[in-house]
């Protein structure tokens, strides 16, 4: 494991190194969205439009579940990318096993949590009286999950720390692949509806934890998760927090922000709030592949960085940011020419169509910054540079995007101008990027001692 380590992120040619690492990613992100598209899609087949606006309702909620799942994970990854760079494997393996019992404990709690209060929470997070039936049953049912769900997204990106990026990629194949299957099911055949899919949901993350489980247990691997190896101190807790609460910081003011937007479209209805979730749905396909390939490149770049591998590192990000680009153009042309049988095939209601198929090229106009925005942000996460993450994530959906979307609100009687206030926000977030990038780069990287040719 170690020789392919060395193989992957040192040794290989630097397109060979990213697209090995990226296109892995990639797929998963891909899964992952046909699973999310998927859910609104069957959801949409039983014709009732209060259904597709609980499973929107219920997604912020879902989204800070994901959150405590990419602390462990993005933080992880990249301690751990890191000191198997320094060589340090002991203390990469303290690390792994920190990420899989801490995330397991604070998964258990969120659950019965949830389990008591789903309809209190269901009422916070925007559900309308007609939605909040639906809101609390998914999310009551979907609370089992919870503890499978932050280990499979944790160690879905822990496992590339290694170079076992295809590992992380079955995983992923494996749950959400089970869950498109058992979504129209038990959605459409079994008539079970919102609930069905929150069953199918349940499954699926199960069986991607268990398929880590088993990897993680092999001894094949350079990770670990034996409670004997656990250990909090020693810079772990410290270097995982210090990367992973700003990534997770990040899908936190995401479901914050849609709760926010959720709760200020429902003045123009709850088919503005169907057609806003739907159009969400639809530029995921842009970002999730962009995501995917921004985290592909992170291990990369953390290794080359624990080693101190200055012209490494510099090429690889080189080669991302143009893949990236090339790629954010050519997504966003494809979303906006197919935004209108996208959107008609999850929204069969005339006017939560009109608003979805609006909101939907709205969105896109972010498309073309989307890639250098994410492989920025992981440039970032590499070199553990704790406050310039810190400043990125709470801006995109927070300290940029709630302002402007506030700002619209008081300015605009248009549910389509609240729409334009996410583009807004990418670009200027894109901008930040680039500029805490360069700070970061003088600082922890370029004038670092040690640092080699290559």
């Amino acid at each position: 494991m170690k020789d392919r380590t060395t193989e992957i992120f040192r040794d290989a040619p630097v397109p060979k190194a990213v697209i090995s690492n990226v296109i892995p990613s990639i797929i998963s992100m891909i899964m992952v969205l046909v699973y999310n598209l998927a859910d609104t899609f069957f959801i949409g087949q039983t014709k009732n439009p209060y259904m597709v606006a609980a499973v929107s309702v219920a997604t912020p909620a879902f989204l800070l579940f994901m959150a405590v799942g990419m602390l462990f994970g993005i933080g992880g990854t990249s301690l751990i990318s890191r000191m198997l760079g320094e060589g340090k494997t002991q203390k990469a393996r303290n690390a792994s096993a920190f990420c899989f019992w801490t995330g397991l404990s604070i998964g258990v709690t969120a659950m019965i949590i949830i389990w008591i209060f789903a309809e209190p929470i269901s009422r916070a997070i925007g559900a309308s009286s007609e939605t909040l039936g639906y809101t609390s049953q998914y999310l009551s049912i979907v609370a089992a999950a919870i503890p499978f769900l932050i280990i499979s997204n944790s160690f879905s990106n822990i496992i590339r720390a290694e170079g076992c990026a295809n590992i992380a990629m079955f995983g992923m194949i494996i749950g959400n692949l089970a869950n498109i299957v058992l979504d129209p099911l038990m959605i459409l055949v079994f008539g079970w509806d919102v609930a069905g899919a929150a069953i199918a949901t349940v499954i699926g993350n199960v069986l991607a934890s268990l398929f880590y489980l088993r990897h993680l247990l092999s001894g094949k691997t350079l990770l670990s998760i034996h409670p004997k190896h656990y250990q909090a101190g020693n810079g772990i807790a410290a270097g995982i927090l210090a990367i992973g609460i700003p990534a997770s910081l990040n899908s936190v003011l995401m479901s914050t922000s849609h709760i926010v937007v959720n709760k200020i479209m429902l003045q123009y209805g709850d088919m503005a709030v169907a057609g806003l979730g739907v159009a969400m749905k639809v530029n995921m396909i842009v970002v999730m592949l962009l995501i995917g390939l921004g985290s592909g490149i992170q291990p990369l770049l953390g290794y080359c960085f624990g080693a101190r591998n200055r012209a490494r590192y510099a090429a690889i990000l080189k080669f991302s940011v143009c893949l990236a680009f090339g790629l954010s153009i050519i997504m966003t042309i494809i979303c906006y020419c197919g935004a209108g049988p996208l959107v008609r095939a999850f929204l069969d209601n005339d006017a939560a169509f009109d608003f979805g198929m609006s909101f939907a090229r709205i969105y896109i106009y972010s498309g073309p910054v989307m890639g250098i925005l994410f492989v920025f942000i992981n440039a970032i996460q590499s070199t553990g540079a704790a406050v310039p993450a810190l400043i990125l994530s709470a801006s995109r959906q927070g300290l940029i995007y709630l302002p402007v979307l506030l700002l619209f609100n008081r300015l605009f009687d248009s549910a389509r101008m609240l729409a334009a206030a996410q583009p807004i926000a990418d670009y200027l977030s894109s901008l930040l990027a680039v500029i805490l990038f360069l700070i970061t780069w003088r600082k922890f990287f370029r004038k670092a001692p040690g640092s080699t040719a290559d």
